[in-house]
């Protein structure tokens, strides 16, 4: 998937990181190391385009856009650690704790996550943004924390080796992976100081894509190779996680990610602009092979 903001990401990314000519420079190596290693750029891409097509100012709303990649970013190298998934490959390179170690690892999750509240509410990002700035910051803020991403991966783990029902499988969907999701279009939406009327459709829109996100997430676990995924595949099995795909199977699965995609679109029917890409956005989700 190359989205449209893709490369506009990309080189703003690395100037956003502090120097690395200091007596920390083994953390920001860490940092740059898992930042810099590409990846789809989902959630950034998600946060610009609702900002662009409700009337936003993409430039001002790049910050955001960053920030939103380093919380995803400092959430890989903790998932990846062996206290967690103790997965030793991400996209396609060893893990960053397989080169930096997991006490500096660990540390640049931490860095990232703090450096991206502090672009957020940077003097700077503020004045661009003003009240609406530091609004899209705290949605980030609820959405990375214990009632968002950080109690997704909770029930994640305690749900190890049980049988979850589907509506608890579901929750855990919700918070580890769609709250983030979530959090980029409804972040996008309030930059470009959209009505509430036009964030309860974009959350709709969020709600949808997140779930079959993390469906297509489970079916090319098990369907999937290491060297397509860049990733250990069958980690959900090694680790006895029960997930929708190996409660429901592989076709139940793909036919909700085809019902969840289309419901998505449906919801960028209310709003009154070019949604084009979205929808593009949404069908290249639901079809990617990594």
């Amino acid at each position: 998937m190359s989205g449209r903001y893709t490369k506009l990401i990309e080189n703003t990314l690395p100037s956003m990181l502090p120097p690395e000519d200091c007596l920390e420079a083994s953390v920001i190596k860490s940092m740059k190391y898992s930042l810099l290693a590409g990846g789809k750029r989902v959630r950034p891409e998600l946060l610009l385009s609702f900002c662009d097509v409700l009337g936003g100012n993409v430039e001002n709303a790049l910050p955001y856009a960053c920030a939103i990649e380093m919380i995803h970013t400092y959430s890989l190298i903790h998932d990846d650690l062996p206290c967690m998934d103790n997965d030793e490959l991400r996209r396609g390179k060893p893990s960053n704790h397989v080169i930096f170690g997991d006490d500096v690892a660990l540390l640049a999750g931490d860095a990232l996550q703090a450096l991206a509240f502090d672009i957020m509410l940077s003097d700077t990002a503020l004045k661009n943004n003003g009240i609406n700035g530091a609004r899209a910051a705290r949605v980030l803020a609820n959405a990375c924390g214990a009632v968002g991403m950080v109690g997704g991966q909770i029930i994640d783990l305690e749900t190890e080796g049980k049988s979850p029902s589907q509506k608890i499988i579901l929750q855990m969907y919700a918070k580890k992976t769609g709250a983030l999701i979530k959090a980029a279009c409804v972040m996008g939406a309030l930059l470009a100081d959209a009505s509430d009327d036009m964030i309860h459709f974009v959350e709709i829109y969020a709600d949808k894509i997140g779930l079959a996100f993390q469906i297509v997430d489970d079916i090319l676990d098990i369907e999937s190779d290491t060297q397509i995924l860049g990733k250990p595949v069958g980690s959900d099995a090694e680790n006895e996680k029960v997930n929708y795909v190996t409660t429901l199977g592989s076709e139940q699965g793909r036919m909700l990610v085809e019902t969840l995609t289309r419901e998505a679109c449906e919801a960028l029917d209310f709003i009154n602009a070019d949604t084009s890409h979205l929808r593009q956005l949404a069908n290249s989700l639901s079809h990617r092979v990594r």
